[in-house]
């Protein structure tokens, strides 16, 4: 909620409706119904140990996830009319993340092999927010291919870049040794920055700023 909140604060040039913002948040969501179906799928297909984390990390999670949400959000608002400004994809892919990941988490919170509760809580303070950076990233280049005119370019990039960030953090996370902590704190700060610019780089080129 805080950062659905932050999220439609941000938006401070022209607020998006919040009938599309909650349609947002549930088809988040429903994404999780065929996210769980294929992650399960080939996530039983037999893979080298030494590639196993690799794997899980890029191809279940970081592409299967990051492919779903990005379908949704180019049904939800490709030709939509409220889709008027770059922002707009930042917006509107933040709040199908949003909805993923209560679903996600509720699942952490309920399995008790995985975790329970305490992997539940460290999900909610590091890897919600992470989400939230693979979408920014998702609808920076999301707003570019509706407005630069170059739809295979940047939509690879809608693509491309969220699943690496997000097959990244995941292959960090797998990784059995000290390092991990030194490699996760600078990927996540990574995110966290290239994130705020890009939000300012297309707060800056709204077409309502001087309204």
């Amino acid at each position: 909620m805080i950062i659905a909140f932050y999220m439609f604060i941000r938006d401070k040039y022209e607020k998006e409706p919040i009938y599309l913002l909650l349609i947002g948040i549930v088809c988040g969501v429903i994404s999780s119904v065929p996210i769980i179906i294929i992650e399960k799928w080939i996530g039983n297909i037999n893979v080298k140990s030494s590639y196993n984390n690799f794997y899980n990390s890029f191809i279940v999670a970081g592409m299967t996830e990051e492919v779903v949400k990005f379908v949704i959000l180019y049904i939800l608002i490709r030709r939509n009319k409220n889709f008027n400004e770059r922002f707009d994809g930042i917006v509107y892919a933040v709040f199908i993340s949003l909805g993923f990941a209560l679903v996600e988490n509720i699942l952490y919170v309920t399995d008790i092999n995985v975790g329970g509760v305490k992997v539940g809580i460290f999900r909610g303070i590091i890897s919600v927010p992470a989400h939230v950076f693979y979408s920014i990233a998702m609808g920076y280049y999301f707003g570019l291919m509706k407005y630069k005119k170059s739809d295979i370019k940047y939509m690879s990039l809608s693509i491309i870049v969220p699943i690496l960030n997000h097959g990244l953090f995941d292959y960090i996370l797998g990784i059995e040794n000290n390092i991990w902590v030194l490699l996760f704190v600078g990927h996540f700060m990574t995110m966290l920055i290239s994130s705020n610019n890009m939000m300012k780089e297309h707060l800056k080129n709204s077409p309502f700023k001087s309204c």
